[in-house]
């Protein structure tokens, strides 16, 4: 999964405003004209607002420096008063693009409007038909294990805000003051969606607590944040009294926020409901449309996603009953022998220290492994390096299994693939190869890396995030490291994929059937942990995050099935001219899209072809 969920909302919310003057289109490009040159002049003023409205994206990007240093001191408003502005200047934005012609527009210039188009019309439809959730569809929770700042600020002052001179140090401290201003502004937006109805179930609040009151029992010089400025200003030996000035912040203004929401997250959860589905919210229905409609970017049912939820299952059952009879598991069903095969003590590491760290060391030897074979099948590769690490303790508790951040845009941090060992049951290792493919290589890595480093892609296009495309391209990587041979002397490996291709799957049918069919939590966790066996503990985290981000479990297959048709599509339409490295160069150096969209990019491509 990659982590740009928070991305996402925050660029559409500001106005769609992305995040920096539009990069130079490359030297054998030659300049915009007439409408085009009036849309790239308009996302050029759109992102300039955006800086001031979320100055985190600029060290999201690596850019947080020179003429953009002084957005490194601060935290996004979150208020009601600062949400309400955040509409209008997504109404306001829209209209604006509107009003460019777009039948003047050809060739990458068309997707460009259209893809940003698409990013305001849905950010546009949440906020109109949607008064809860701070704004638009996806998450209608302000707060719960997966939603926040106390769940997102101190991993993001970590990982993302860099410290390399005493102003990077200082300007730390001043977003550890916002920080606490950014947890009661949350309060004051959950406490006005209580009064709609509108908060996350008790199972999920439960987890939030466990969360908050984990960061609460911390004295100040051992919460994470303080920890995480004094280990980098005595990496870097910048002189001051940073420990003292950071448990001082943190003592006055960050942990009495944390324990305002705190308190009045125990006091949502003495009401909650354990209905899981958005459906029981004020226009549920409505919302769970909108919320598929945004994160898969595809024209497609709560039923239809239903619909091929089962039948996929049922294939992908048969397809992995043979894998499994040829390995030797044969008795019980396809979820038992799942389950038999995660029990199995050879096949897990041990759940201690020295054993997760032997397991990320065959992590990095299989990302080696597969990037050699790369240049067979891309034509250009990325330059940015991939790092894999443990998801931090703190927030391990509700974090997904694994995720990905994506690399700076000036190169100055890598990618990350983030991957949860809490508990190395849950990871046994036949299932870690496609884990691994789908976050690092040739899965989210390079088609993150490769949209940084795309030359002639605007910097808007750089950084809004589509979980169709992105989510459906790493499953499709997951498939394509079969076609690479990734498997061919690995069968329990290859079993793994159709495991994980099952589990996404699972996902469409457990998805619409809590949103829109109004199933239980309890009713989805069984038939999560019938079809594929997995540890109880793992599906509860799994059920439980597409509990608060409705929709957003059902892009993964929406969008893998996409790029294989496109890819069909284009094999069938070039015969001995399709050329696999010109047509993955062909959907990733367009960058991310809306899945319509990227139909017209392979259209396009080959007509090139034909020519």
């Amino acid at each position: 999964m990659q982590n740009r969920r928070e991305l996402f909302s925050t660029v559409a919310a500001f106005g769609l405003a992305a995040a920096l003057p539009r990069m130079a289109r490359a030297a054998t490009a030659p300049a915009p004209t007439g409408e085009a040159a009036r849309m790239y002049a308009w996302f050029d003023k759109s992102m300039a607002e955006s800086f001031r409205r979320s100055p985190e994206l600029p060290t999201y990007l690596g850019v947080d420096k020179g003429e953009l240093a002084w957005t490194k001191s601060y935290l996004s408003d979150y208020s009601r008063a600062a949400l309400a502005e955040n509409k209008a200047n997504t109404a306001r934005d829209l209209k604006d693009l509107r009003a460019i012609d777009r039948k003047q527009l050809t060739g990458m210039d068309a997707v460009n409007y259209d893809t940003v188009l698409f990013t305001l019309e849905v950010q546009d439809e949440g906020n109109r038909k949607f008064t809860y959730g701070g704004q638009g569809a996806g998450a209608p929770y302000v707060i719960s294990q997966l939603t926040g700042a106390y769940q997102q600020v101190p991993d993001f002052l970590d990982n993302q805000h860099v410290i390399e001179t005493k102003d990077d140090a200082d300007a730390y401290l001043a977003r550890m003051e916002a920080f606490g201003r950014l947890l009661d502004q949350e309060v004051e937006v959950a406490r006005h969606d209580e009064g709609l109805g509108v908060f996350a179930p008790d199972f999920a609040l439960d987890k939030a607590l466990t969360q908050l009151n984990a960061f609460l029992a911390s004295a100040p010089d051992k919460a994470p944040i303080v920890e995480s400025l004094v280990r980098r200003t005595g990496q870097k030996k910048i002189e001051g009294a940073w420990a003292t000035q950071a448990q001082g912040l943190y003592a006055e203004k960050v942990r009495p926020a944390l324990a305002r929401q705190a308190e009045l997250v125990t006091a949502l959860r003495a009401k909650a409901t354990h209905d899981a589905g958005c459906w029981r919210l004020p226009d549920g229905e409505a919302y769970y449309a909108t919320s598929l409609k945004q994160y898969t970017t595809a024209a497609i049912s709560p039923e239809e996603v239903h619909r091929t939820g089962l039948d996929l299952v049922a294939s992908l059952g048969a397809e992995v009953d043979v894998l499994m009879r040829k390995a030797g598991y044969a008795k019980g069903s396809v979820g038992a022998r799942f389950r038999a095969m995660a029990e199995d003590p050879k096949q897990l590491y041990p759940n201690t220290d020295a054993g997760k760290e032997d397991l990320l060391a065959h992590l990095n030897e299989q990302v080696k492994v597969i990037s050699r074979k790369l240049p067979q099948w891309f034509g250009q590769l990325p330059k940015a390096p991939l790092e894999i690490k443990r998801v931090p303790a703190a927030i391990e508790a509700g974090a997904p299994g694994g995720y990905y951040n994506q690399p700076s845009l000036d190169g100055s941090r890598p990618g990350i693939y983030w991957i949860n060992l809490r508990d190395t049951a849950e990871v046994p290792s036949w299932t870690l190869p496609t884990l691994t493919y789908h976050e690092g290589i040739p899965g989210h890595h390079l088609q993150l890396a490769l949209n940084n480093e795309a030359g002639d892609l605007p910097l808007i296009r750089k950084v809004i995030g589509f979980s169709g495309y992105s989510e459906g391209w790493a499953l499709y990587a997951e498939q394509l490291a079969v076609e690479m041979g990734m498997y061919a002397n690995d069968p329990l490996g290859h079993i793994g994929m159709i495991h994980d291709a099952m589990f996404r799957a699972v996902r469409l049918v457990v998805d619409s059937g809590m949103h829109s069919k109004r199933w239980s939590r309890e009713q989805a966790l069984k038939y999560f942990v019938d079809n594929i066996g997995d540890n109880e503990a793992a599906a509860i985290t799994e059920i439980e995050r597409y509990c608060v981000w409705p929709g957003q479990a059902s892009s993964y297959m929406v969008g893998k099935i996409t790029w294989l048709r496109a890819r069909e599509r284009a094999r069938k339409a070039l015969g001995r001219r399709f050329d696999i490295r010109k047509f993955h160069d062909a959907g990733l150096l367009a960058g991310g899209t809306p899945l319509t969209v990227l139909d017209r990019v392979i259209d396009n491509y080959i007509a090139d072809a034909r020519r």
